[in-house]
């Protein structure tokens, strides 16, 4: 083999060695190996790698020069809030995903209006989790964003966070009693939400802190069999100065 032959050999070697160290490593690729229950971090917790804020949902109309409200990592966590009065929008994954569970951990203010959306599109239609973490909101109960039929729910806060009052359904009864709450949920801490979703129409279940809230099943198919995992920040109102706020973000695709 000749030496012009060798040299251009490595030129191409040191090519391919510099796109691919310009290219920044997403989440999946930086923390890909799965825990014991098979779950991949998709949250590297200190940037944005792997994910993207889009402007497209029906909570980004405030301004021409939105960016799908403000979010950055921070501490460890993804927090977001809005960017302007008003202004929300959604932090979606790069990666699509088909059947799959996903967990977090959320210590949000309580005051915004979230969500964790399964199978999200671009312009923010998907299967949402619930975390209305506000009066009159609710977690974990399972809501068609922009797809519309259905809004399961078995409990409602109060004016505080430590005051729920039991709404019936014929999905899952509330595990956890009223009066039960105060001790179970810790409002400033850290704690587990879960949610997989399965099948197209979707079998969509829920948890929190590993105690099952809610399984809907679908009864029609409502959107693609794959989309993004994303996060919320609702529009309307000012929130600029609440936030909401995750970490341990960790998905395990389902054969």
């Amino acid at each position: 083999m000749s030496r012009t032959h060798l040299s251009g050999i490595t030129i191409l070697a040191l090519l391919a060695g510099l796109i691919l160290a310009s290219r920044a490593p997403s989440a999946d690729e930086k923390t890909g190996k799965k825990d014991e229950e098979g779950f991949v971090s998709i949250f590297d917790g200190k940037t944005l790698n792997g994910w993207h804020a889009s402007a497209k949902t029906g909570h980004s109309r405030a301004s021409k020069n939105t960016t799908g409200g403000k979010w950055v990592a921070e501490d460890g966590a993804i927090i977001g809030s809005q960017d302007i009065p008003g202004n929300g929008g959604i932090l979606i994954t790069d990666k699509k995903y088909g059947d799959f569970e996903v967990v977090l951990e959320m210590k949000n203010d309580f005051g915004p209006d979230s969500g964790l959306f399964l199978r999200s599109t671009e312009d923010g239609k998907a299967y949402q989790a619930m975390i209305d973490y506000h009066p009159n909101g609710n977690l974990m109960g399972v809501y068609g964003e922009g797809i519309g039929g259905f809004n399961q729910r078995n409990f409602t806060f109060g004016k505080k966070v430590t005051e729920i009052t039991e709404d019936k359904s014929d999905l899952v009864r509330l595990p956890i009693s009223p009066e039960k709450w105060p001790e179970f949920w810790k409002h400033g801490e850290w704690q587990e939400l879960r949610a997989r979703i399965e099948g197209n129409p979707p079998k969509v279940t829920t948890w929190i802190k590993g105690v099952k809230f809610m399984e809907f099943t679908d009864d029609k198919k409502r959107l693609p069999d794959t989309g993004g995992i994303a996060l919320q920040v609702h529009g309307g109102g000012d929130l600029t100065k609440e936030f909401v706020r995750y970490r341990n973000i960790r998905v395990k695709e389902l054969k």
